[in-house]
């Protein structure tokens, strides 16, 4: 039985198209929409819709219901369209016309938006722990290897004196504008669109207040209409800040791939985080970080496929909206797992000491050397023309130190203030 069933049978091939797979996506939301309709009973039953009584049956049922999808007994059968519909036929069955109550005053639109909602909130509450955690580790590492010299390049050539140190904790930081993208994206879903109904309101004298506060969000979505429209752009805010995460990920792990590789040889990586060949018995591949690299420029495609489902469409709900859990419910759960195994991985990360001690690295002091000459009093382009010439007749002398003092360099790290700017942040 359909929630707008008229006695009219469907054509299933119809039913199958338009459900698509629905029923499996909406598992992630049973327990969003049990709690959404937990607190439009009690306001119902608040302004006179239902009983105490009715109230109280209704509640008592929908706890079991996320109790069940807790323990992992819930299930959506190919007879429901979606959860909402599955979640209103287990209430009736067991209370029969208070269970038939509970669609009063809403709609399957608003229904939706707040289970959305709420399991984005969670969503970005999840992701930004485990974005601190990733930090935290990044910053242990800064300080366990700041003194470890590393080559910094540009255009894939030697540039110029880097640190491990530098290279944890500059991924750290990056972090730290990550995290204020999802603070960003938790702000547009922490808005209560519960009884906006079909896009429009209700003749009901419903307490939206109530429910606002009731389910913890920050605010009401005032205007019904306003509060349709935020589906989508609610998903994509999302799928920006996760992007951006994303895209963090995604460059630390082409750096691993890149400084484990032989002609490289910065970094290693113990056994167990790397596989082998089938043919190649020599190989320790960085898999790990290969799928984190492959994931995470994935996800980086989702706000623009968002965007393309959604921005051609008029106020109002279209059923295309329903296409946004196919993109953004897979993508959640990638970057989590993502973030996970970088955790678990990046704690592993062998460093090597003396890289620079190969001779090839000589030049990456070449600026440190023509500053000193600015400092001794050679105009800076005199200085640059000067070590310029040294490099081309082969007399050039490498200092192979530093002496860098300013905020951020590779003597002065910074990295208290890193902290405190992600405590800050956070």
């Amino acid at each position: 039985m359909k929630l707008w069933e008229k006695g009219i049978p469907t054509d299933k091939q119809i039913e199958q198209f338009t459900v698509g797979n629905d029923r499996e996506l909406d598992l992630v939301l049973a327990k969003y929409d049990a709690l959404g309709s937990i607190a439009h009973a009690k306001m119902l039953g608040n302004i006179g819709l239902l009983t105490t009584t009715e109230t109280d049956f209704l509640v008592a049922a929908l706890n079991e219901i996320i109790a069940d999808v807790a323990a992992g007994n819930f299930e959506i059968e190919d007879s429901f369209e979606d959860v909402h519909s599955k979640i209103e036929y287990l209430l009736t069955a067991k209370l029969g016309d208070a269970g038939k109550k509970i669609h009063t005053a809403r709609s399957r639109n608003d229904q939706v938006l707040v289970d959305v909602n709420l399991y984005l909130k969670d969503v970005v509450i999840e992701m930004k722990a485990q974005v601190k955690a990733l930090f935290d580790l990044l910053m242990e590492s800064a300080e366990k290897y700041q003194n470890v010299l590393l080559p910094g390049y540009t255009h894939l050539q030697i540039a110029m004196p880097s640190s491990f140190g530098m290279w944890f904790s500059a991924y750290a930081e990056t972090l730290i504008d990550d995290i204020t993208m999802l603070n960003a994206a938790l702000k547009v879903v922490d808005q209560n669109p519960l009884g906006s109904a079909a896009g429009y309101g209700s003749s009901f004298p419903i307490d939206r207040t109530f429910t606002t506060k009731e389910l913890g969000f920050e605010t009401l979505k005032y205007n019904s209409v306003a509060a349709q429209m935020s589906r989508g752009k609610s998903e994509k805010t999302l799928a920006f800040a996760m992007s951006s995460v994303a895209a963090t990920l995604a460059k630390f792990s082409m750096d691993v791939c890149l400084y484990m590789s032989q002609n490289f040889d910065f970094i290693g990586l113990p056994a167990h985080l790397t596989t082998g060949s089938s043919i190649m018995p020599h190989k320790k591949n960085p898999d790990v970080f290969e799928l984190i690299r492959g994931k995470c420029n994935k996800i980086q495609a989702l706000p623009y496929e968002i965007t393309l489902i959604t921005n051609n469409l008029p106020s109002g709900y279209h059923r295309d909206l329903q296409l946004l859990k196919e993109g953004l419910f897979p993508a959640i759960q990638n970057l989590q797992a993502c973030l996970d195994i970088a955790i678990f991985s990046i704690k592993d990360i062998k460093v090597k000491d003396n890289i620079l001690s190969d001779k090839k690295y000589d030049y990456l002091f070449t600026v440190d050397t023509l500053n000193e000459m600015v400092v001794a009093g050679m105009p800076f382009r005199d200085a640059y023309k000067a070590v310029a010439e040294q490099l081309e007749n082969g007399t050039y002398q490498s200092p192979k130190a530093t002496q860098h003092t300013h905020e951020g360099s590779i003597n002065n790290l910074c990295l208290t203030e890193i902290k405190e700017k992600m405590n800050q942040a956070f």
